[in-house]
């Protein structure tokens, strides 16, 4: 359900004049100067590699220096002192999304950005400047990576370990919170998607090659096969996959999952790698390739620097193909659009609802009882 200005009328003046709902975007933010590599290095180890990486903590801090040497040649040499688009578009869709959701909801609503590695938009320092401009109720909603479930699930515990940070002497300062745990099964997203690629075909490709020639790589963000217990979003990243594949598949038939691995040693990762993928399509009769990131929605030094380093490779393979690296959705009015319709029901939720106090002093342990049957005592 959407929540629509009528709906709107349903709920209380008094829940209306009191409660207010800061939508927190939230992405990994990639560094605009090279000094903050090691200290991005370091964050992105301590919350994403930990979960899944036999590395003892203590050797985070000069592992992580060691391959900010190996960013800044990458970035600075290799590149031409790339700088990542990703902040920039971020903000874009943190606008975007915001106008479209105050078309409904007004200023009872705002959007903010937080970054999982970057600071001044670290979890914590944008929920102090949430608290102190008093709003009541959170939806956290993970947006740069499709399967959310791990690589964006350390949202929640960044937020957890903010809002304790953040807690009063009593009781917490939020009121309600909701999650946005991903997107990948949402129809328009899938639609959306499979009408990029054809838009590109159509555009670079089809006058010079048969659909059949056409490869298509469709690129999800690699997940680790064990990842001490957590859930990865393979799943969830191989459902999207299926279902765009199925748009596509009856006019182009050269179609192959490519992940977007790290290269981590001792790590069992999603297969086939990009790479290989493009490759095996190569081998099938491909002329054409076309390398779109389904797994992310904004633009990153993975989508932009990894896919073209393949290119690079894979033209080393077969120089006769002929290769079209495609964008993220990016700001795209249409994403935007669908991506605060997504977040509507959540905010008419929080606003509807009353608001509950919340006091970890109330919390209670596990009680053990003890109970009496004709003389046995049971603990």
């Amino acid at each position: 359900m959407v929540a629509t200005s009528d709906r709107i009328q349903d709920i209380s003046s008094e829940t209306q004049k009191e409660s207010r709902v800061a939508v927190l975007l939230m992405g990994y933010g990639e560094v605009e100067s090279y000094e903050d590599f090691a200290n991005y290095n370091e964050q992105a180890l301590n919350l994403l590699t930990a979960k899944f990486a036999p590395v003892p903590t203590w050797i985070y801090p000069p592992l992580a220096k060691l391959l900010a040497m190996f960013d800044l040649h990458e970035w600075g040499h290799q590149h031409g002192n790339f700088i990542s688009p990703h902040n920039k578009i971020f903000e874009e869709q943190r606008s975007g999304i915001e106008q479209e959701l105050q078309k409904t909801w007004g200023d009872r609503i705002k959007v903010f950005k937080a970054f999982n590695f970057c600071a001044p938009y670290l979890p914590e320092q944008v929920l102090a400047e949430v608290k102190a401009e008093g709003f009541d109720k959170l939806l956290i909603y993970p947006l740069l990576v499709v399967d959310s479930i791990f690589t964006s699930g350390i949202a929640v515990e960044q937020v957890n370990k903010a809002l304790t940070q953040l807690k009063d002497k009593g009781d917490y300062w939020l009121q309600g919170t909701r999650y946005i745990p991903s997107f990948y099964d949402r129809e328009e997203y899938i639609d959306f998607l499979a009408h990029m690629v054809e838009e590109s075909i159509q555009k670079d490709l089809i006058s010079a090659h048969l659909p059949s020639q056409i490869g298509i790589v469709l690129m999800n963000h690699g997940c680790p096969h064990k990842a001490k217990g957590f859930t990865s979003g393979i799943m969830e990243s191989e459902a999207l996959y299926d279902k765009v594949r199925e748009k596509l598949i009856y006019k182009y038939p050269l179609i192959s999952v490519g992940w977007l691995n790290h290269d981590t040693p001792l790590i069992d990762w999603t297969q086939p790698h990009v790479e290989l993928a493009a490759k095996n399509l190569i081998d099938l009769g491909a002329t054409a390739m076309v390398m779109m990131p389904i797994g992310f929605v904004t633009e990153n030094h993975e989508t932009i620097l990894d896919v073209e380093h393949i290119i690079e490779s894979l033209n080393k393979y077969n120089q006769k193909t002929v290769y079209v690296r495609m964008p993220c959705v990016n700001d795209r009015p249409e994403f935007l659009k669908m991506a605060a319709n997504w977040a509507n029901p959540q905010i008419e939720a929080l606003l509807s609802a009353e608001a509950v106090i919340v006091n970890p002093q109330l919390a209670t342990g596990s009680h053990h009882h003890t109970h009496s049957h004709d003389g046995h005592h049971h603990h």
